[in-house]
């Protein structure tokens, strides 16, 4: 059983920063690609991130280009997002995902084998 886990949300001022860290367990990193994605009050849940199963490569989404860093740690299964210079639109749930091959594509347009729960960012000014 696939079970992820994320932590290091919070409440931050605009222009702060926050890294979350998404414990996995069930499998290891270097089978399938793994991203984080957000939901804002009201709306739709969108792609943020992606890494390639063997960490060569990353994908973001405009808004978090050059702010938002996603990351691994093989030696503990964590996948991991630095988030700097947050602004109080970035206020959402975050959550981290397992895809389904070891490239983003599938993941980056929702085809997710397993969900984390969530962890919640707020972002005041």
């Amino acid at each position: 059983q696939v079970v992820l886990v994320e932590s290091g949300g919070g409440s931050v001022q605009a222009g702060g920063s926050l890294r979350l860290s998404c414990a996995v367990s069930g499998l290891t990193l270097d089978e399938y690609a793994m991203g984080w994605f957000r939901q804002a009050p009201g709306k739709e849940r969108e792609g943020l991130s992606c890494i390639t199963s063997d960490g060569g490569r990353t994908q973001y989404a405009d808004y978090a280009k050059g702010r938002f860093t996603i990351s691994r740690d093989t030696a503990k299964n964590t996948l991991n997002l630095q988030m700097n210079d947050l602004k109080p639109d970035d206020t959402a749930m975050y959550y981290c995902a397992v895809g389904v091959e070891p490239k983003c594509v599938g993941l980056w347009y929702g085809t997710v084998r397993t969900w984390g729960q969530g962890t919640q960012v707020t972002v005041s000014l």
